[in-house]
């Protein structure tokens, strides 16, 4: 696992009607405040790679489908430096992702339909605190085996 990451098991509350899905409280492992909630759709065989925030910690949950990430750590002083990590997040797989700032992140829909991906983040987004970069940054391959 890369330094400061955290994968938390999250609570889903069977309901007649309908389920309750935890994603965060305020006392839960990863929270570092509260700037922004959003969702995103992630179509099948989607890549969107590669993005770092400076700033933001990013708290992921996937309530619908399935999203494979994959995190790099470029940080020359952390001891996981040079290494990839990588995470499936589902309903069947339900856990939150906590990735703190200056890591690589990138994510695929990896089921048959559009995967919903929620992002609990500790700032506000700002375009000036984020780098991106191409998916042939990095030596890792996308292709997902069937």
């Amino acid at each position: 696992m890369i330094e400061g990451v955290q994968l938390t098991e999250l609570r889903i509350i069977e309901v007649e009607g309908g389920d309750v899905l935890h994603a965060m409280k305020r006392s839960d492992p990863g929270f570092n405040g509260y700037g922004e909630a959003y969702f995103s759709t992630v179509e099948h065989g989607a890549t969107k790679a590669w993005k770092r925030h400076r700033s933001m910690v990013m708290n992921l949950v996937v309530p619908v489908g399935k999203i494979r990430f994959v995190l790099y750590d470029d940080r020359e002083a952390s001891p996981t430096y040079g290494r990839f990590s990588e995470f499936l997040l589902s309903r069947e797989n339900y856990q939150r992702l906590t990735v703190p700032p200056m890591v690589w992140i990138g994510f695929q829909g990896v089921d048959g339909t559009p995967s919903l991906l929620l992002n609990v983040a500790d700032i506000e987004h700002d375009p000036q605190e984020t780098d991106r970069v191409g998916l042939e940054e990095f030596d890792f391959s996308w292709k997902v085996e069937e």
